[in-house]
C-alpha cells in the first residue's frame, strides 16, 4: 500500500468542535454589528409583509411619518413633536422586532461560516475498480462524484463521503463527533458508512463514494444551519394565523373609533376628535408585537440550540416535534445502561485458578485505554488485590486492539497473553496446536445469553498455547436513569426500551431502569409495528438509529434521530442526525423542542396580557376629553394625554428588546406536567404580563415629564 503523506484534513477538528459546541456570546460585537446592518435591511416591503403583525406596526410608522411632514406643513392634527416621538418609537418597534430576528439568524449564519472556514480540499486515491490492488489515480475530493471508489490507508482522510466496500480499518471521528476513542468501520453491516473528513487510523479500506460535490455531510451541515432558509413548522403557522386574526379584530375596532369620536363630540358638544396618530398608536399596542417581533427568532434559536447540542435537525419542523413527543423509543445500549461495558467477573477454564486468569487478564489490559479494559485492571485489583507492577521490570510489549486480529494483548518474555472476542481467540489458540475447552465455549454462550459480552483470555508459555477462562462484560444501568424516567413521566411521555436481549433479561433491567413498557427480541419488523401502534393511539413517537435494519421505524417514527456513526440509509431515513452518536441524546432533544414551546407559549401569554396596561393607559387619555367619566381608567394618573399615549408606545417598543435574550436562549426547562406548566404559565407570564407594565409606564412616563417631552 502507498502512503499519502501530508494530507491536508478536510476540516480540522479543534475548529469544528468549536463551530459546533463554542456558544458565543449573544450579544458579541462580530454579531451584534450585522444583525443591527440586517435590521435596516429587513425595512423593505416584501421582507414586511411576512410577518402581518409587525406590518401593521410598519404601516403605521409610514402613516405616522406622513403626518408628521404634514404637521410640519402646517395641517397639523396634533403638535409636531408628538407626533414624530410617535414615529420614531414606531420605527424603533419595527427595528427591534427585524433585529431580534436579524441576531438569531446570525448566530445561525456564524455557525455555518465556521464550518465553511473549516472545509478544505484533499488528496484521493481513486481506483479503476473497486479493489485495493487496481490502479490508483491520485485525484482531488472535489472532483470526485457519487460511485467511485478510493483507497484509504492508514495516516489518510476520507476525502467524501461513502459506504466501506472493502476492508476493515479503525478510524478517527473526532473531526465529527469531538470523540477520541477511534471507531472500527468495514464492509457490510451497519458499520459500514464514513464520512468525509475523518481519518484512517489503521489497516486500509475501499470507500464507494455515495454523494456527490456539495452534498457531502459537512455541505447538509452548513445549509441545515442557515436560519435564513428555516421554514415555518404547523405549530408556528397555527400561532401565526391566530394573532393575524387577533390583530384584524383589533384593527376593525380601532377604525371604528374615529367615527365615534366625531359623533360623541359633535353630540355631546365638548372634547376633542381622537387624533390619527392616537388611534394608530393604540392599534400598535394592542396588538400582539411582542410576540409577533420575537416569533421568529424563538424559532431559529430553537435550530441553533439543537446545534449546540451537536444534533443537525433537518427543519424546524423536526425540533417542533420533539416537543410534542409522547412515547420515547430508547435503545438499552448506552441509553439506559452505560454502553461501555465493566468487567463484573471472571470465569476460569478447568483447572486454571480465579486469581490466575485474573492476573493474566489485567496483564493483556495494563495498556488498554478502553473503559472495558481500565474496568479489568478495576477488578482484578478489587477480587485479589492484584496491583503495582512495574511495566520496566516485565519487558513488556503490548499489543493494541486490531480491527482485524479483533485481539489485544501482551508479549513477555516466553509468554504471550491474548484476550479479545471468543471466536478469535479460539482461531489463536488452535492454531498454536491448542484445545478450546467446551466449558470455556459454554461460559462463553452462558454470558451472551444473558446478555453480557464475553471476552476470552489465553495464554502462550513454551509453545504450549492454552485458554484460561472468560471475563463477563456487563451493561451497567445508569445512575440517575431511573428518575429522568420519572421526571418524563410527569410530564406525559411514555418510555418503551429496545433491546435484542430475551424477555428475562430484557424485564429485568426494564424494572431496574424504571421504564414504562419494553421490547424484547426487537426485530425490524417489530420496532416498526410498535411505532405504529403508538401513532394509531394518537401518540408522537420519537426513536433513534444507526443501522440499515433501523431506517423502516426511523422512517415511520415522527421525530427520527440517526446516529452519524450510522448508515448512509438511516441517516436519509432519520430527520435529525446525531453528530456525537449518543443514543441517550433522543431525551435531551426532547427537551430542547419543549423548551422551545415552552418558551413561545411563554411569550405570547406575555404579550397578549400586557395589552392590559396599554388599554388603562391610551384610552383615558384619548377619550377623556369627550368621556369624563373614563378618567377612572387612568390608574396609573398619568401626567398628561400625550405622555401616556408616549410612555404606552414606548414601552411596546422597549419590552422586545428586554425579551430577546429570553427569546435566544429559551425560558428554563422544566420536568413538570402540561397541566402544571399551563398554571405556572399563567402565574409568571400571564400575571407578570398583566402587572409589569403598570410601573414601567409609570416610570417612563415620570422620566418624560422630567425632560419635559410631555
Amino acid at each position: 500500500m502507498t502512503q499519502l503523506n501530508q494530507t491536508p484534513p478536510l476540516h480540522r477538528p479543534e475548529n469544528l468542535g468549536q463551530a459546533r459546541t463554542a456558544a458565543r456570546s449573544m450579544f458579541d460585537p462580530s454579531l451584534l454589528r450585522p444583525a443591527i446592518a440586517d435590521a435596516f435591511k429587513k425595512l423593505a416591503p416584501r421582507t414586511q409583509l411576512r410577518n402581518p403583525v409587525m406590518f401593521c406596526v410598519y404601516v403605521g410608522s409610514i402613516l405616522t411619518t406622513v403626518l408628521w411632514i404634514a404637521a410640519l406643513a402646517g395641517d397639523a392634527e396634533a403638535p409636531a413633536g408628538f407626533i414624530l416621538a410617535i414615529a420614531l418609537w414606531l420605527w424603533f418597534t419595527v427595528l427591534f422586532a427585524n433585529f431580534a430576528e436579524a441576531l438569531a439568524e446570525g448566530r445561525s449564519k456564524a455557525q455555518a461560516a465556521s464550518l465553511r472556514q473549516a472545509k478544505h480540499n484533499v488528496m484521493a486515491k481513486k481506483l479503476n475498480e473497486p479493489h485495493p490492488k487496481s490502479p490508483i489515480r491520485i485525484t482531488t475530493s472535489t472532483d470526485l462524484v457519487k460511485g467511485d471508489v478510493v483507497l484509504v490507508e492508514a495516516g489518510d482522510v476520507i476525502p467524501a463521503d461513502g459506504d466501506v466496500i472493502e476492508g476493515v480499518a479503525s478510524v478517527d471521528e473526532s473531526a465529527i463527533t469531538g470523540e477520541s476513542a477511534p471507531v472500527i468501520r468495514e464492509s457490510g453491516g451497519d458499520f459500514s458508512s464514513v464520512t468525509g473528513g475523518t481519518r484512517v487510523l489503521s489497516d486500509w479500506i475501499v470507500v464507494r463514494v455515495s454523494v456527490n460535490p456539495g452534498e457531502a455531510f459537512l455541505d447538509r451541515m452548513i445549509a441545515m444551519v442557515e436560519g435564513a432558509k428555516r421554514q415555518k413548522t404547523p405549530n408556528e403557522i397555527a400561532l401565526t394565523i391566530l394573532l393575524v386574526a387577533l390583530t384584524l379584530v383589533l384593527l376593525f375596532a380601532t377604525a371604528t373609533l374615529l367615527p365615534f369620536s366625531m359623533f360623541a363630540v359633535d353630540a355631546a358638544k365638548q372634547g376633542h376628535v381622537v387624533t390619527i396618530t392616537a388611534l394608530v398608536a393604540l392599534l400598535v399596542c394592542l396588538i400582539p408585537t411582542t410576540i409577533g417581533g420575537l416569533l421568529s427568532a424563538i424559532g431559529v434559536a430553537g435550530m441553533s440550540r439543537m446545534l449546540q447540542a451537536n444534533v443537525i435537525a433537518t427543519s424546524g419542523r423536526a425540533v417542533e416535534a420533539a416537543g410534542d413527543v409522547d412515547v420515547l423509543l430508547l435503545d438499552k445500549t448506552g441509553t439506559i445502561t452505560l454502553g461501555n461495558r465493566q468487567a463484573s467477573s471472571f470465569v476460569p477454564a478447568p483447572g486454571i485458578a480465579e486469581r490466575d486468569l485474573a492476573d493474566a487478564a489485567q496483564l493483556a489490559s495494563l495498556a488498554d485505554e478502553t473503559p472495558e479494559g481500565r474496568s479489568i485492571v478495576v477488578l482484578a485489583k478489587q477480587r485479589f488485590n492484584i496491583r503495582e507492577r512495574d511495566l520496566g521490570l516485565l519487558h513488556a510489549n503490548f499489543l493494541a486492539f486490531s480491527a482485524q486480529s479483533r485481539m489485544s494483548g501482551v508479549d513477555l518474555p516466553n509468554r504471550e497473553i491474548r484476550k479479545g472476542a471468543a471466536e478469535a481467540v479460539k482461531k489463536y489458540v488452535e492454531e498454536r496446536g491448542g484445545r478450546f475447552p467446551q466449558d470455556v465455549q459454554s461460559a462463553v454462550d452462558e454470558i451472551a445469553r444473558r446478555g453480557s459480552t464475553p471476552l476470552v483470555v489465553a495464554e502462550s508459555i513454551e509453545g504450549r498455547t492454552r485458554a484460561l477462562g472468560v471475563i463477563e462484560l456487563k451493561d451497567i444501568v445508569k445512575g440517575g436513569i431511573r428518575e429522568r424516567f420519572a421526571e418524563l413521566r410527569k410530564m406525559g411521555i411514555k418510555t418503551v426500551m429496545v433491546t435484542g436481549d430475551n424477555r428475562l433479561t430484557a424485564a429485568a433491567i426494564a424494572a431496574e431502569a424504571g421504564v414504562d413498557d419494553f421490547l424484547a427480541e426487537a426485530t425490524p419488523e417489530a420496532k416498526l409495528s410498535t411505532i405504529r401502534a403508538h401513532q394509531a393511539e394518537g401518540r408522537l413517537v420519537a426513536m433513534t438509529g444507526d443501522g440499515t435494519n433501523d431506517a423502516p421505524a426511523l422512517a415511520q417514527a415522527d421525530v427520527a434521530v440517526a446516529m452519524n456513526t450510522g448508515t448512509q440509509a438511516a441517516k436519509e431515513a432519520g430527520n435529525m442526525v446525531d453528530l456525537d452518536s449518543n443514543p441517550t441524546k433522543l431525551i435531551e432533544i426532547v427537551e430542547i423542542g419543549k423548551q422551545m414551546l415552552m418558551t413561545r407559549g411563554s411569550l405570547t401569554t406575555f404579550s397578549i396580557a400586557n395589552d392590559v396596561a396599554k388599554y388603562f393607559a391610551i384610552i383615558p387619555a384619548a377619550f377623556a376629553t369627550t368621556y369624563p367619566q373614563l378618567r377612572v381608567l387612568d390608574v396609573m394618573h398619568l401626567a398628561s394625554p400625550s405622555s401616556a399615549i408616549l410612555s404606552a408606545v414606548i414601552f411596546n417598543a422597549l419590552i422586545i428588546v428586554f425579551l430577546i435574550p429570553l427569546a435566544l436562549k429559551g425560558v428554563k426547562y422544566r420536568a413538570l406536567g402540561a397541566a402544571t406548566l399551563l398554571r405556572r404559565n399563567l402565574l409568571v407570564y400571564g400575571l407578570g404580563g398583566i402587572v409589569l407594565p403598570f410601573p414601567v409606564i409609570k416610570l417612563i412616563d415620570m422620566v418624560i415629564t422630567a425632560l419635559g417631552w410631555s
